[in-house]
């Protein structure tokens, strides 16, 4: 198949890049490099299959262009991270929602598949966990940049849907939690690589709060299998499905366990969330997806650990070989 992927020079982008283009696959990536890098990309720029477009999403004329040489979309360009959101919550309203009207348009046209990347942070507040995709979202007050991000993304996902519904245009959502791994920056409060940074270089570890607020973390080439897998599936259509790791640790447990496995002497430093992202920042307590939606549609469970994880940005960041991105994941069905 030919895919179309906005963000492809991103972080998950280039991994899924990497793993359709092994499958035989052709993708052109679609990225304005405001927050992915050329790279990411660099390896691929010389296969057959792989081309790529330096432009943003919310340009009509190249995206119908794209659009109609492709036979399936996936959006992930989007202002991503906490640090981004809080600083430019301006930017990440306008980038999140504007380039998924303009790619939902332009597919529409042609009917083409689209496979929107959404996040957890749709969720919000909400303590109903583990979280369903047909669960409440309980959102914090409009004066709180915290949630901007969240908001915009849960337009994206409300516009997906009505597209399904209205235009009958074969759209699927999936809900993304936090993913890490190689080509992961920590530039944008993305905490493992922002902590194994830390680790490396000897500095005290920079948890924020009281550390004791919990994630599940999944390996990127795990959550790229399932976007393969969803992509194109029609069960998939009109659905919202959640991806992510199931096993819960603490930030503060997480940093102990950086520490140990870079051997590093650093010390852990709590940090106050008004400190690190100004007065009234709001956080979620855990994070903990119901996976059992995407398990029964398409098989799906990611195999990786926790300590594979860490591993892997470790290896990366010392410019060394990974374990990373061969045959990773699974898809039972």
């Amino acid at each position: 198949m030919r895919f179309l992927i906005t963000g492809g020079a991103g972080f998950i982008g280039s991994h899924l890049s990497d793993l359709l283009i092994e499958q035989g696959d052709t993708v052109h990536v679609l990225d304005d490099l405001s927050t992915g890098g050329i790279e990411n990309i660099r390896h691929l720029r010389h296969s057959p299959r792989f081309e790529y477009t330096i432009d943003s999403a919310e340009n009509h004329a190249v995206v119908a262009e794209l659009v109609d040489e492709a036979d399936l979309v996936v959006h992930l360009a989007a202002a991503v991270g906490v640090a981004l959101v809080v600083e430019s919550p301006v930017r990440a309203i306008e980038t999140n929602v504007h380039c998924t009207e303009v790619v939902l348009k332009h597919a529409n046209k042609k009917k083409k598949p689209v496979l929107i990347a959404s996040t957890s942070e749709v969720y919000g507040k909400s303590d109903a966990l583990p979280y369903r995709e047909d669960g409440d979202m309980q959102m914090g007050a409009t004066d709180k940049g915290r949630w901007a991000y969240a908001c915009s993304k849960a337009i994206d996902e409300f516009l997906a849907m009505a597209y399904w519904r209205e235009q009958a245009l074969p759209t699927t959502v999936v809900r993304l939690f936090n993913t890490v791994g190689p080509r992961q920056t920590g530039n944008y409060g993305m905490v493992v690589p922002r902590l194994v940074g830390q680790a490396l270089a000897g500095e005290p570890l920079t948890v924020y709060g009281d550390g004791r607020q919990t994630r599940c973390f999944c390996h990127v080439a795990d959550v790229v299998q399932a976007l393969f897998g969803v992509a194109g599936e029609e069960r998939a259509y009109g659905n919202v499905l959640n991806v992510g790791a199931t096993a819960e640790i603490s930030i503060l447990d997480l940093a102990r366990r950086i520490i140990e496995v870079t051997g590093s002497d650093s010390d852990v430093a709590l940090i106050p969330y008004d400190e690190a992202y100004g007065e009234g920042f709001e956080d979620m307590y855990r994070r903990v997806p119901d996976t059992s939606k995407v398990q029964a549609l398409v098989g799906w469970r990611p195999i990786r650990s926790l300590e594979d994880i860490i591993q892997d940005v470790v290896a990366h960041q010392r410019g060394t070989p990974s374990l990373a991105t061969i045959g990773a994941g699974e898809l039972t069905s």
